[in-house]
């Protein structure tokens, strides 16, 4: 009896700490969650609203002369053929070419940077390791200034390329998109009817193959120079948790250098590879003010994007409910597009090798 009173009383002061520790971790914990919830949550649920509303940026979203207009704004955008949702196909266009590209190029070159500063032969690597870095902490507007400059027609980077008999673009002023550009030099300037009568979000999908303007290249090659010294970081400290003793056991059992990284090192990165598209991704996909600082979407809207037009068809055109829009649909565009890599990296068990069976006659025997 006495055991059971004992075991009783045990019971009643494990869970009495229990629930004392569980009223401190709320405790320590609220300021946070108050501060989320004001300056977050609250924020993106008014913004929701004002996605499903007329609201036009005077009063409170919440006030009774706000129409509730459903799923309008969002129809608007995606189904109709006006110049808002043509607008809004052209930014998607040019967003996804940018994306296209800058994720693949940042990450590969990051990647190569993190195995080339990891290198224990190569000196000086803590001097590489910050050079490699600083453009990823330098100003954005400041690179942005610094790149209109670098690519005017008479600017450095056309004197390079006219060194090798190259005559460059007149970068930021060039609306022709890449793949016109080269179709054109093969003699093909105009697409074929199937491609130019149909398309997807009002844009045509001879359009969507022009790839990015001229001018948006060289956002594409400002953002792989800006972000892949933090991205180098990450893949440095994936690399750096690569345990020697992996590498020997490879050495030994007669890997070469590029069957040991393919086989063995970039295996273990997954994690890091994961997180560092991730963060490409949504970087990628929320481009805006190297927009707002250098081009404002132009020449001829080839460097619109969606963020940039959100902003602009909001603060500009006080058309809230559809700037709310854009947001959110750009909100499940990254959602999509992560979900999809994380799939596609997903570690995969290999399939076992089904036993074949006997014959019943055989078994007989």
């Amino acid at each position: 009896m006495s055991d059971r009173t004992g075991s009783k009383a045990c019971r009643a002061g494990s869970s009495g700490i229990r629930r004392g520790e569980a009223v401190a971790g709320w405790v320590f914990t609220a300021p946070v969650v108050i501060i989320l919830g004001v300056f977050l949550l609250i924020p993106v649920v008014m913004a929701l609203w004002v996605s499903f509303s007329d609201w036009g940026g005077r009063g409170s979203p919440l006030s009774g002369r706000v129409n509730f207009v459903g799923f309008d704004n969002y129809t608007d955008l995606l189904f109709e053929s006006g110049l808002g949702a043509r607008d809004f196909g052209t930014a998607i266009k040019n967003n996804f070419w940018y994306v296209v590209l800058v994720v693949p190029l940042q990450t590969a070159l990051s990647l190569f940077l993190a195995v080339l500063v990891n290198n224990a032969v190569l000196k000086g690597r803590g001097f590489f390791r910050t050079a490699f870095y600083f453009p990823s902490v330098t100003s954005s507007v400041a690179i942005t200034v610094l790149w209109l400059f670098l690519f005017t027609g008479s600017g450095v980077i056309n004197q390079i390329l006219a060194w090798f008999g190259v005559h460059g673009p007149n970068w930021f002023n060039d609306p022709t998109g890449v793949g016109h550009a080269l179709l054109a030099n093969l003699g093909i300037e105009q697409g074929p009817e199937f491609l130019t009568s149909h398309g997807f979000l009002n844009v045509s999908w001879w359009d969507w193959l022009s790839g990015p303007s001229m001018a948006m290249t060289a956002l594409i090659l400002m953002a792989v120079f800006t972000t892949s010294g933090t991205m180098m970081l990450l893949f440095l400290a994936g690399l750096q948790n690569v345990g020697h003793d992996v590498h020997e056991a490879a050495m030994i059992d007669g890997a070469t250098a590029w069957q040991r990284f393919w086989k063995v090192t970039l295996p273990l990165l997954r994690p890091t590879l994961f997180t560092v598209i991730t963060l490409g991704l949504i970087g990628c996909w929320q481009v805006f003010d190297q927009i707002y600082t250098g081009t404002a979407g132009d020449p001829a809207k080839t460097t619109l994007t969606p963020a940039y037009l959100s902003y602009s068809r909001a603060f500009r055109q006080q058309e809230w409910g559809q700037g709310a829009a854009m947001a959110f649909i750009l909100f499940f565009i990254i959602v999509i597009f992560t979900a999809f890599q994380r799939w596609l990296l997903r570690e995969r068990t290999p399939k076992q090798p089904k036993e074949k069976r006997k014959p019943a006659a055989e078994g007989a025997r």
